[in-house]
């Protein structure tokens, strides 16, 4: 009995060994580089189309650069993305930049006055509040901790809680 609970454990790591290496290469896209990833918006009249290719329906347009986006599929040199309504389209590649930026928690827009994001001198919950951030601005992102982003709104600089933003995955860190 041991020995078949021992194989079947060994088994299970090695399934899940498998798992784990085939979710690996299924997280990449054709461009080698990791699926789903954030993105922003290079240029400042950007389409959104319904398929992959410029012979396809624009369903919206965005005009402003440096909107966060969510690269979510990848198809030739176009990238389905999804924008932090919610919104899902393709863009070239080329009109899409690698810098990240983020908006501060754009899911409380609307919810009244009052409700900020604050941005601190430094990556702690107690440290000084140096701007108090509306929900939908847009922020620069230098680099993640995995917890805190530092981050550039309208002048001011300083560090807002990772899960406070759009634009950085929760526990992700990057400079």
């Amino acid at each position: 009995m041991a020995a078949l609970l021992a194989a079947f454990t060994l088994g299970s790591l090695t399934a899940s060994g498998i798992a784990d290496l085939a979710w690996a290469q299924a997280a990449k896209g054709a461009s080698g580089l990791p699926l789903p990833r954030f993105v922003s918006l290079k240029s400042k009249s950007v389409n959104l189309r319904v398929g992959p290719s410029v012979d396809y329906a624009v369903s919206w347009r965005y005009l402003k650069p440096g909107v966060p986006v969510e690269i979510i599929q990848e198809y030739d040199n176009w990238r389905r993305v999804r924008d932090a309504d919610g919104t899902e389209g393709w863009v070239n590649q080329a009109l899409l930049s690698g810098a990240r930026t983020a908006l501060a928690a754009p899911w409380m827009r609307g919810k009244g006055q009052g409700v900020l994001v604050n941005m601190r001198r430094e990556p702690q919950s107690n440290a000084n509040i140096v701007a108090r951030i509306e929900p939908g601005v847009m922020l620069h992102i230098g680099e993640c901790t995995g917890e805190w982003c530092k981050a550039e709104a309208q002048g001011a600089e300083g560090w807002i809680v990772q899960t406070e933003i759009w634009g950085a995955y929760p526990g992700e860190a990057f400079k």
